[in-house]
């Protein structure tokens, strides 16, 4: 194993842990795509840059976006609910 191969590994742990213990969907969405982008990288480094390629677009662009366009729109229809309970108030 190289020492290239092994610092990816570290960096994937660390993302993975960080992933993990966060609580905010909004950072916890940041940091899963932080996670697919080191995943894409320790793949390219142990020798699968097809599975890289796929790792980025998927892990490391569509599932954060699509994990915060489900934020915008929960966080839209509580504020329009909060807004419809003020005014029959």
């Amino acid at each position: 194993m190289t020492a290239l191969q092994t610092v990816c590994l570290l960096a994937v742990a660390v993302a993975g842990t960080a992933t993990v213990l966060t609580r905010d969907p909004l950072r916890q969405a940041v940091a899963s795509g932080s996670l697919g982008l080191a995943l894409s990288v320790l793949f390219l480094a142990f020798g699968a840059p097809d599975v890289a390629l796929s790792q980025i677009v998927v892990a490391g662009v569509a599932v954060p976006v699509m994990v915060l366009l489900a934020l915008a729109k929960i966080r839209t229809v509580d504020r329009a609910a909060a807004r419809d309970d003020a005014e029959e108030q």
